[in-house]
Protein backbone atom coordinates (compact mmCIF):
# COMPACT_ATOMS: atom_id res chain seq x y z
CA UNK A 1 0.00 0.00 0.00
CA UNK A 2 0.98 3.64 -1.23
CA UNK A 3 1.78 5.50 2.44
CA UNK A 4 -0.22 8.55 3.11
CA UNK A 5 1.49 11.79 2.09
CA UNK A 6 1.23 15.16 3.70
CA UNK A 7 -1.25 17.03 2.60
CA UNK A 8 -0.31 20.13 0.37
CA UNK A 9 -1.35 23.59 1.80
CA UNK A 10 -0.68 25.11 -1.84
CA UNK A 11 -2.89 27.34 -3.79
CA UNK A 12 -2.69 26.76 -7.59
CA UNK A 13 -3.15 29.74 -9.53
CA UNK A 14 -4.78 28.12 -12.34
CA UNK A 15 -7.53 27.49 -9.65
CA UNK A 16 -7.45 23.30 -9.17
CA UNK A 17 -7.95 22.40 -5.58
CA UNK A 18 -4.57 21.18 -3.86
CA UNK A 19 -5.57 20.90 -0.36
CA UNK A 20 -5.45 17.29 -0.45
CA UNK A 21 -2.44 15.41 -1.65
CA UNK A 22 -3.61 11.57 -2.08
CA UNK A 23 -6.99 10.02 -3.93
CA UNK A 24 -8.48 6.86 -1.41
CA UNK A 25 -9.96 4.19 -3.54
CA UNK A 26 -12.79 3.07 -2.51
CA UNK A 27 -12.69 -0.52 -0.70
CA UNK A 28 -15.17 -2.22 -3.51
CA UNK A 29 -13.20 -1.31 -6.37
CA UNK A 30 -9.52 -2.17 -4.68
CA UNK A 31 -8.09 -5.87 -5.42
CA UNK A 32 -5.51 -7.76 -3.01
CA UNK A 33 -2.23 -6.54 -2.74
CA UNK A 34 -2.86 -3.47 -4.82
CA UNK A 35 -2.72 0.31 -3.00
CA UNK A 36 -5.90 2.01 -1.98
CA UNK A 37 -4.66 5.55 -2.37
CA UNK A 38 -3.09 7.25 -4.91
CA UNK A 39 -0.97 10.78 -4.92
CA UNK A 40 -2.94 13.03 -6.78
CA UNK A 41 0.59 15.20 -7.62
CA UNK A 42 3.19 12.74 -8.25
CA UNK A 43 3.52 9.23 -10.17
CA UNK A 44 2.38 6.48 -8.09
CA UNK A 45 5.15 3.87 -7.23
CA UNK A 46 3.85 0.91 -8.99
CA UNK A 47 1.01 0.32 -11.55
CA UNK A 48 -2.61 -0.03 -11.08
CA UNK A 49 -4.80 -2.41 -12.69
CA UNK A 50 -6.71 -0.72 -15.71
CA UNK A 51 -10.41 -1.37 -14.15
CA UNK A 52 -8.87 0.44 -11.58
CA UNK A 53 -6.88 3.52 -13.34
CA UNK A 54 -10.39 3.89 -14.78
CA UNK A 55 -12.61 3.95 -11.99
CA UNK A 56 -10.58 6.61 -10.23
CA UNK A 57 -11.05 8.54 -13.35
CA UNK A 58 -14.31 7.79 -13.94
CA UNK A 59 -15.08 8.94 -10.79
CA UNK A 60 -13.37 12.15 -11.00
CA UNK A 61 -14.99 13.00 -14.10
CA UNK A 62 -18.53 11.99 -13.16
CA UNK A 63 -18.47 14.97 -10.72
CA UNK A 64 -18.36 17.17 -13.90
CA UNK A 65 -21.78 19.27 -14.78
CA UNK A 66 -24.00 17.43 -16.95
CA UNK A 67 -23.12 18.28 -20.69
CA UNK A 68 -26.60 17.87 -21.59
CA UNK A 69 -27.11 20.95 -19.08
CA UNK A 70 -24.78 23.37 -20.32
CA UNK A 71 -26.18 26.21 -21.53
CA UNK A 72 -22.96 28.58 -21.57
CA UNK A 73 -21.00 27.01 -23.40
CA UNK A 74 -21.45 26.66 -28.05
CA UNK A 75 -19.35 23.40 -27.84
CA UNK A 76 -20.62 20.33 -29.25
CA UNK A 77 -22.28 17.57 -26.71
CA UNK A 78 -23.74 14.93 -28.96
CA UNK A 79 -23.31 13.02 -31.84
CA UNK A 80 -25.37 10.09 -33.34
CA UNK A 81 -24.12 6.81 -32.63
CA UNK A 82 -22.39 6.12 -35.97
CA UNK A 83 -20.03 9.01 -35.62
CA UNK A 84 -19.27 7.80 -31.77
CA UNK A 85 -18.38 4.21 -33.78
CA UNK A 86 -16.05 6.41 -36.17
CA UNK A 87 -14.67 8.39 -33.51
CA UNK A 88 -13.33 5.31 -31.35
CA UNK A 89 -12.39 3.41 -34.58
CA UNK A 90 -9.53 6.49 -35.98
CA UNK A 91 -8.53 8.01 -32.83
CA UNK A 92 -5.12 6.89 -33.66
CA UNK A 93 -4.49 9.44 -36.90
CA UNK A 94 -2.11 12.37 -36.57
CA UNK A 95 -3.76 14.83 -38.59
CA UNK A 96 -0.55 16.39 -39.77
CA UNK A 97 1.32 12.74 -40.72
CA UNK A 98 -0.18 12.99 -44.05
CA UNK A 99 2.40 10.79 -45.66
CA UNK A 100 1.20 8.05 -43.13
CA UNK A 101 -2.79 9.06 -43.37
CA UNK A 102 -3.10 10.13 -46.52
CA UNK A 103 -6.71 9.34 -46.96
CA UNK A 104 -7.57 11.15 -44.23
CA UNK A 105 -5.42 14.23 -45.58
CA UNK A 106 -7.37 13.96 -48.53
CA UNK A 107 -10.60 14.51 -46.47
CA UNK A 108 -9.40 17.32 -45.41
CA UNK A 109 -9.01 18.66 -48.04
CA UNK A 110 -12.19 18.27 -49.43
CA UNK A 111 -13.68 19.28 -45.98
CA UNK A 112 -12.28 23.18 -46.71
CA UNK A 113 -13.31 23.03 -50.37
CA UNK A 114 -16.90 22.15 -49.02
CA UNK A 115 -16.72 25.17 -46.95
CA UNK A 116 -15.17 27.64 -49.39
CA UNK A 117 -18.26 26.71 -51.65
CA UNK A 118 -20.86 27.16 -48.87
CA UNK A 119 -19.10 30.35 -48.41
CA UNK A 120 -18.95 31.11 -52.11
CA UNK A 121 -15.67 31.91 -52.86
CA UNK A 122 -15.74 33.06 -56.64
CA UNK A 123 -12.96 29.86 -57.84
CA UNK A 124 -13.47 27.08 -54.35
CA UNK A 125 -10.66 25.58 -56.59
CA UNK A 126 -8.35 28.44 -56.54
CA UNK A 127 -9.21 29.20 -52.44
CA UNK A 128 -6.76 27.26 -49.49
CA UNK A 129 -7.75 26.34 -46.21
CA UNK A 130 -6.79 23.72 -43.49
CA UNK A 131 -8.14 21.95 -40.70
CA UNK A 132 -7.31 23.90 -36.80
CA UNK A 133 -7.45 22.75 -33.30
CA UNK A 134 -11.18 25.16 -32.87
CA UNK A 135 -11.74 28.12 -34.04
CA UNK A 136 -9.19 29.78 -31.76
CA UNK A 137 -6.03 28.56 -33.62
CA UNK A 138 -7.71 29.64 -36.87
CA UNK A 139 -8.21 32.97 -36.45
CA UNK A 140 -4.24 33.06 -35.06
CA UNK A 141 -3.51 31.62 -38.62
CA UNK A 142 -6.31 34.18 -40.16
CA UNK A 143 -4.52 36.94 -38.08
CA UNK A 144 -0.53 36.22 -39.39
CA UNK A 145 -2.01 35.81 -42.57
CA UNK A 146 -2.89 39.34 -42.40
CA UNK A 147 -0.51 40.65 -40.86
CA UNK A 148 2.12 39.06 -43.14
CA UNK A 149 0.28 39.85 -46.44
CA UNK A 150 0.37 43.73 -44.79
CA UNK A 151 3.82 43.39 -44.35
CA UNK A 152 4.99 42.33 -48.15
CA UNK A 153 2.80 45.26 -49.01
CA UNK A 154 4.64 47.83 -46.95
CA UNK A 155 8.40 46.23 -47.87
CA UNK A 156 7.47 46.28 -51.18
CA UNK A 157 6.91 50.40 -50.92
CA UNK A 158 10.10 50.81 -48.50
CA UNK A 159 7.73 51.86 -45.84
CA UNK A 160 7.98 51.09 -41.96
CA UNK A 161 6.73 47.58 -40.87
CA UNK A 162 6.59 48.91 -37.40
CA UNK A 163 3.32 49.19 -35.00
CA UNK A 164 1.05 47.04 -37.02
CA UNK A 165 -2.73 47.10 -35.53
CA UNK A 166 -6.16 45.55 -36.41
CA UNK A 167 -9.64 46.49 -35.79
CA UNK A 168 -12.07 44.93 -33.96
CA UNK A 169 -14.98 44.98 -31.57
CA UNK A 170 -14.88 45.28 -27.77
CA UNK A 171 -17.09 42.13 -27.81
CA UNK A 172 -14.95 40.15 -29.81
CA UNK A 173 -13.20 36.57 -28.47
CA UNK A 174 -10.58 36.35 -26.14
CA UNK A 175 -8.69 34.37 -28.67
CA UNK A 176 -8.12 38.04 -30.91
CA UNK A 177 -6.60 39.25 -27.68
CA UNK A 178 -4.23 36.76 -27.13
CA UNK A 179 -3.55 37.18 -30.95
CA UNK A 180 -2.74 40.49 -30.53
CA UNK A 181 -0.29 39.70 -27.27
CA UNK A 182 1.55 36.71 -28.87
CA UNK A 183 2.21 38.38 -32.37
CA UNK A 184 2.45 41.54 -31.03
CA UNK A 185 0.12 43.29 -33.24
CA UNK A 186 -1.71 46.34 -31.75
CA UNK A 187 -5.63 45.43 -30.89
CA UNK A 188 -7.83 48.88 -31.39
CA UNK A 189 -11.22 47.64 -29.85
CA UNK A 190 -14.30 49.94 -30.99
CA UNK A 191 -16.80 49.93 -28.03
CA UNK A 192 -20.09 48.79 -28.39
CA UNK A 193 -23.76 50.64 -27.11
CA UNK A 194 -26.84 50.77 -26.89
CA UNK A 195 -27.21 52.13 -29.95
CA UNK A 196 -24.22 50.20 -31.64
CA UNK A 197 -24.59 46.89 -29.70
CA UNK A 198 -22.30 45.46 -32.81
CA UNK A 199 -19.69 46.28 -34.91
CA UNK A 200 -21.04 48.17 -37.27
CA UNK A 201 -18.94 50.34 -39.74
CA UNK A 202 -19.90 53.22 -37.00
CA UNK A 203 -16.99 55.90 -36.96
CA UNK A 204 -14.68 53.50 -38.43
CA UNK A 205 -12.80 55.95 -39.80
CA UNK A 206 -11.44 57.03 -36.46
CA UNK A 207 -9.45 53.69 -35.89
CA UNK A 208 -8.81 52.91 -39.55
CA UNK A 209 -4.81 53.97 -40.73
CA UNK A 210 -1.85 53.12 -42.53
CA UNK A 211 -0.45 50.28 -40.19
CA UNK A 212 -4.17 48.49 -40.55
CA UNK A 213 -3.85 44.75 -41.54
CA UNK A 214 -7.59 44.32 -41.10
CA UNK A 215 -10.87 44.51 -39.72
CA UNK A 216 -12.60 41.44 -37.42
CA UNK A 217 -16.27 41.10 -38.40
CA UNK A 218 -17.85 38.91 -36.25
CA UNK A 219 -20.83 36.55 -37.08
CA UNK A 220 -22.08 35.54 -34.16
CA UNK A 221 -21.27 37.57 -31.39
CA UNK A 222 -19.53 35.78 -28.24
CA UNK A 223 -21.44 37.67 -25.28
CA UNK A 224 -25.31 37.98 -27.31
CA UNK A 225 -25.49 35.84 -30.72
CA UNK A 226 -25.27 38.51 -32.81
CA UNK A 227 -24.10 39.17 -36.04
CA UNK A 228 -21.71 41.52 -37.40
CA UNK A 229 -23.10 43.39 -40.34
CA UNK A 230 -20.36 42.66 -42.83
CA UNK A 231 -21.80 44.65 -45.70
CA UNK A 232 -22.07 47.57 -43.92
CA UNK A 233 -18.22 47.55 -42.91
CA UNK A 234 -17.31 46.82 -46.10
CA UNK A 235 -19.10 49.70 -47.48
CA UNK A 236 -17.86 51.99 -44.51
CA UNK A 237 -14.04 50.65 -45.45
CA UNK A 238 -15.13 51.46 -49.30
CA UNK A 239 -15.65 54.91 -47.86
CA UNK A 240 -12.48 55.18 -46.26
CA UNK A 241 -10.65 53.96 -49.16
CA UNK A 242 -12.29 56.63 -51.10
CA UNK A 243 -10.93 59.11 -49.10
CA UNK A 244 -7.31 58.14 -48.01
CA UNK A 245 -6.52 55.37 -50.09
CA UNK A 246 -6.22 52.51 -47.26
CA UNK A 247 -7.61 49.47 -49.11
CA UNK A 248 -8.58 47.40 -45.36
CA UNK A 249 -9.43 43.90 -45.85
CA UNK A 250 -11.88 41.74 -43.58
CA UNK A 251 -11.82 38.46 -41.80
CA UNK A 252 -14.75 37.05 -41.08
CA UNK A 253 -14.65 35.38 -37.42
CA UNK A 254 -17.81 33.03 -38.58
CA UNK A 255 -16.55 30.41 -35.57
CA UNK A 256 -20.48 29.93 -35.01
CA UNK A 257 -22.42 31.76 -37.78
CA UNK A 258 -20.49 30.71 -40.67
CA UNK A 259 -21.90 27.29 -40.02
CA UNK A 260 -25.59 28.94 -39.67
CA UNK A 261 -26.24 31.60 -41.64
CA UNK A 262 -25.71 29.40 -44.97
CA UNK A 263 -28.88 27.45 -43.88
CA UNK A 264 -30.53 29.64 -42.38
CA UNK A 265 -30.04 33.51 -43.88
CA UNK A 266 -29.04 32.21 -47.43
CA UNK A 267 -30.01 35.67 -48.81
CA UNK A 268 -27.58 36.96 -46.17
CA UNK A 269 -24.17 38.73 -47.25
CA UNK A 270 -21.70 38.38 -45.62
CA UNK A 271 -19.17 35.59 -46.93
CA UNK A 272 -16.82 35.96 -49.85
CA UNK A 273 -19.84 37.58 -51.75
CA UNK A 274 -18.35 40.49 -50.02
CA UNK A 275 -15.01 41.54 -52.20
CA UNK A 276 -13.02 42.79 -48.91
CA UNK A 277 -13.61 39.37 -47.51
CA UNK A 278 -10.69 37.43 -47.52
CA UNK A 279 -10.61 34.38 -45.19
CA UNK A 280 -13.07 33.08 -42.75
CA UNK A 281 -13.06 30.56 -39.95
CA UNK A 282 -15.35 28.74 -38.01
CA UNK A 283 -15.65 26.08 -35.63
CA UNK A 284 -16.39 22.49 -36.73
CA UNK A 285 -16.63 21.53 -33.47
CA UNK A 286 -19.78 24.99 -32.37
CA UNK A 287 -22.69 24.46 -34.72
CA UNK A 288 -20.35 22.35 -37.39
CA UNK A 289 -21.71 19.83 -34.82
CA UNK A 290 -18.87 17.31 -34.70
CA UNK A 291 -16.80 17.11 -30.92
CA UNK A 292 -14.67 19.19 -29.14
CA UNK A 293 -11.13 19.58 -31.12
CA UNK A 294 -11.83 21.16 -34.94
CA UNK A 295 -11.68 24.58 -36.30
CA UNK A 296 -11.48 25.33 -40.06
CA UNK A 297 -10.40 28.55 -41.86
CA UNK A 298 -10.30 29.37 -45.59
CA UNK A 299 -8.85 32.13 -47.59
CA UNK A 300 -10.54 33.27 -50.59
CA UNK A 301 -7.39 32.44 -53.27
CA UNK A 302 -4.34 31.40 -53.18
CA UNK A 303 -2.66 35.00 -53.16
CA UNK A 304 -4.52 35.94 -49.84
CA UNK A 305 -2.46 33.28 -47.87
CA UNK A 306 0.91 34.73 -48.17
CA UNK A 307 3.58 31.24 -49.74
CA UNK A 308 5.93 31.74 -47.51
CA UNK A 309 3.87 31.10 -44.36
CA UNK A 310 3.34 27.92 -46.08
CA UNK A 311 5.15 24.35 -45.07
CA UNK A 312 5.27 21.76 -47.70
CA UNK A 313 5.35 18.31 -46.82
CA UNK A 314 5.18 15.57 -49.56
CA UNK A 315 3.32 12.16 -49.41
CA UNK A 316 2.69 9.71 -52.17
CA UNK A 317 5.10 11.62 -54.29
CA UNK A 318 2.61 14.71 -54.60
CA UNK A 319 3.05 18.29 -52.54
CA UNK A 320 0.90 18.78 -49.48
CA UNK A 321 1.07 22.65 -48.14
CA UNK A 322 0.63 23.20 -44.41
CA UNK A 323 -0.29 26.20 -42.24
CA UNK A 324 -0.72 25.48 -38.41
CA UNK A 325 0.50 26.22 -35.49
CA UNK A 326 0.28 22.88 -34.00
CA UNK A 327 2.06 19.94 -35.25
CA UNK A 328 0.63 16.49 -33.98
CA UNK A 329 -2.92 16.73 -33.98
CA UNK A 330 -6.04 14.44 -34.46
CA UNK A 331 -7.66 13.31 -37.46
CA UNK A 332 -10.39 11.82 -36.53
CA UNK A 333 -12.28 15.03 -35.72
CA UNK A 334 -11.77 15.61 -39.77
CA UNK A 335 -13.28 12.44 -40.47
CA UNK A 336 -16.64 13.04 -38.44
CA UNK A 337 -16.93 16.39 -40.19
CA UNK A 338 -16.94 14.79 -43.25
CA UNK A 339 -18.98 12.80 -42.02
CA UNK A 340 -21.88 15.28 -41.05
CA UNK A 341 -21.13 16.64 -44.10
CA UNK A 342 -22.18 13.18 -45.84
CA UNK A 343 -25.03 12.51 -43.29
CA UNK A 344 -26.85 15.95 -43.16
CA UNK A 345 -25.71 17.78 -46.92
CA UNK A 346 -27.50 21.26 -46.62
CA UNK A 347 -31.07 20.66 -46.06
CA UNK A 348 -30.28 18.32 -43.00
CA UNK A 349 -27.71 20.98 -41.26
CA UNK A 350 -30.47 23.36 -42.10
CA UNK A 351 -32.82 20.82 -40.04
CA UNK A 352 -30.62 20.78 -37.65
CA UNK A 353 -30.34 24.75 -37.17
CA UNK A 354 -33.71 25.56 -37.51
CA UNK A 355 -34.95 23.20 -34.86
CA UNK A 356 -32.36 25.03 -32.41
CA UNK A 357 -33.44 28.94 -33.57
CA UNK A 358 -36.94 27.65 -32.66
CA UNK A 359 -36.25 26.15 -29.42
CA UNK A 360 -33.88 29.53 -29.14
CA UNK A 361 -36.98 31.64 -30.46
CA UNK A 362 -39.45 29.88 -28.22
CA UNK A 363 -37.24 30.44 -25.23
CA UNK A 364 -36.72 34.20 -25.64
CA UNK A 365 -40.30 34.51 -26.03
CA UNK A 366 -40.75 32.80 -22.87
CA UNK A 367 -37.89 34.62 -20.87
CA UNK A 368 -38.88 38.19 -22.32
CA UNK A 369 -42.80 37.54 -21.15
CA UNK A 370 -41.26 37.51 -17.58
CA UNK A 371 -41.61 40.43 -15.46
CA UNK A 372 -38.00 40.92 -14.51
CA UNK A 373 -36.52 40.76 -17.87
CA UNK A 374 -35.67 42.79 -20.85
CA UNK A 375 -34.23 40.57 -23.92
CA UNK A 376 -31.31 41.71 -25.71
CA UNK A 377 -31.37 39.90 -28.57
CA UNK A 378 -34.10 37.05 -29.64
CA UNK A 379 -32.01 34.07 -31.06
CA UNK A 380 -32.84 34.70 -34.42
CA UNK A 381 -29.04 34.89 -35.90
CA UNK A 382 -27.35 32.11 -34.49
CA UNK A 383 -29.45 30.25 -31.45
CA UNK A 384 -28.38 32.29 -29.14
CA UNK A 385 -29.79 35.28 -27.13
CA UNK A 386 -29.15 37.19 -24.08
CA UNK A 387 -31.39 38.88 -21.39
CA UNK A 388 -31.22 41.71 -18.83
CA UNK A 389 -33.01 42.86 -15.32
CA UNK A 390 -35.51 46.42 -16.50
CA UNK A 391 -33.62 49.22 -16.16
CA UNK A 392 -36.48 49.54 -13.64
CA UNK A 393 -35.90 46.68 -11.86
CA UNK A 394 -36.11 47.03 -8.38
CA UNK A 395 -35.42 43.79 -6.77
CA UNK A 396 -32.61 42.71 -4.26
CA UNK A 397 -31.20 39.91 -6.25
CA UNK A 398 -29.24 39.97 -9.13
CA UNK A 399 -28.40 37.78 -12.62
CA UNK A 400 -25.56 36.41 -10.51
CA UNK A 401 -27.57 34.92 -7.80
CA UNK A 402 -30.35 33.82 -10.46
CA UNK A 403 -27.46 31.87 -11.95
CA UNK A 404 -26.35 30.41 -8.92
CA UNK A 405 -29.84 29.04 -8.12
CA UNK A 406 -29.90 27.38 -11.59
CA UNK A 407 -27.02 25.48 -11.02
CA UNK A 408 -28.45 24.06 -8.07
CA UNK A 409 -30.78 22.90 -10.64
CA UNK A 410 -27.80 21.14 -12.58
CA UNK A 411 -28.47 23.89 -15.43
CA UNK A 412 -25.28 26.22 -16.27
CA UNK A 413 -26.54 29.72 -17.87
CA UNK A 414 -23.41 32.16 -17.58
CA UNK A 415 -24.11 36.11 -15.87
CA UNK A 416 -21.11 38.56 -16.93
CA UNK A 417 -20.96 41.90 -17.68
CA UNK A 418 -20.80 43.21 -20.49
CA UNK A 419 -17.32 44.48 -22.48
CA UNK A 420 -15.98 47.69 -22.73
CA UNK A 421 -18.39 50.63 -23.49
CA UNK A 422 -20.98 48.59 -21.51
CA UNK A 423 -19.51 47.21 -18.24
CA UNK A 424 -21.84 48.57 -16.05
CA UNK A 425 -24.57 45.91 -17.57
CA UNK A 426 -24.91 42.65 -16.53
CA UNK A 427 -26.31 39.92 -19.29
CA UNK A 428 -27.72 36.43 -19.29
CA UNK A 429 -27.04 33.76 -21.84
CA UNK A 430 -28.46 31.02 -23.47
CA UNK A 431 -27.35 28.87 -26.01
CA UNK A 432 -29.13 26.22 -27.74
CA UNK A 433 -27.52 23.62 -29.39
CA UNK A 434 -28.43 19.95 -31.15
CA UNK A 435 -29.36 17.76 -28.53
CA UNK A 436 -31.33 20.53 -26.51
CA UNK A 437 -35.06 19.83 -27.20
CA UNK A 438 -38.46 21.22 -27.08
CA UNK A 439 -38.70 19.18 -23.62
CA UNK A 440 -35.69 20.25 -22.12
CA UNK A 441 -36.23 23.90 -22.55
CA UNK A 442 -39.72 23.27 -21.11
CA UNK A 443 -38.19 21.48 -18.22
CA UNK A 444 -35.00 24.57 -18.12
CA UNK A 445 -38.09 27.61 -18.14
CA UNK A 446 -40.27 25.51 -15.25
CA UNK A 447 -36.63 25.71 -13.41
CA UNK A 448 -35.86 28.90 -14.39
CA UNK A 449 -39.37 30.34 -12.67
CA UNK A 450 -39.11 28.70 -9.76
CA UNK A 451 -35.48 30.00 -9.32
CA UNK A 452 -36.59 33.55 -10.07
CA UNK A 453 -39.98 33.16 -7.52
CA UNK A 454 -37.77 32.08 -4.75
CA UNK A 455 -35.05 34.75 -5.43
CA UNK A 456 -38.35 37.27 -4.89
CA UNK A 457 -39.81 35.38 -1.80
CA UNK A 458 -35.98 35.13 -0.02
CA UNK A 459 -34.79 37.35 2.67
CA UNK A 460 -32.88 40.13 1.71
CA UNK A 461 -29.87 40.60 2.11
CA UNK A 462 -29.00 37.74 -0.46
CA UNK A 463 -25.60 36.60 0.05
CA UNK A 464 -23.22 38.00 -2.22
CA UNK A 465 -22.04 35.93 -5.23
CA UNK A 466 -19.48 37.11 -5.88
CA UNK A 467 -18.04 39.25 -8.98
CA UNK A 468 -18.19 37.36 -12.51
CA UNK A 469 -15.67 37.92 -14.96
CA UNK A 470 -16.73 38.60 -18.97
CA UNK A 471 -17.29 35.35 -20.18
CA UNK A 472 -15.45 34.11 -23.57
CA UNK A 473 -15.96 30.82 -24.13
Amino acid sequence: MTAPRRKSQHSSPFGSDTSNASIELNPLFSRPGEATEFPRFTLPDGAALPSTAYQIVHDEAMLDGNARLNLATFVGTWMEAEAGKLYAETVDKNMIDKDEYPKTADIEHRCWRILADLWNAPDPERSVGTSTIGSSEACMLAGLALKRRWQHARRKDGRSTDRPNIIMSSAVQVCWEKFCNYFEVEARYVPISEDHPVLDGHELEKYVDENTIGVVAIMGVTYTGMYEPVEKISKALDAIQKASGLDIPIHVDGASGAMVAPFLQPKLTWDFRVPRVISINTSGHKYGLVYPGLGWVVWRDESDLPEDLIFHVSYLGGDMPTFALNFSRPGAQVLLQYYLFLRLGREGYRSVHAACRDVARYLAHEIGAMEPFQLWNDGSDIPVFAWRLKPDFAGEWTLQHLSDRLRMAGWLVPAYPMPDGMTDLTVQRVVVRNGFTRDLAESFLQDLRTAVEFLEKAPTPLPEPGEANAFHH
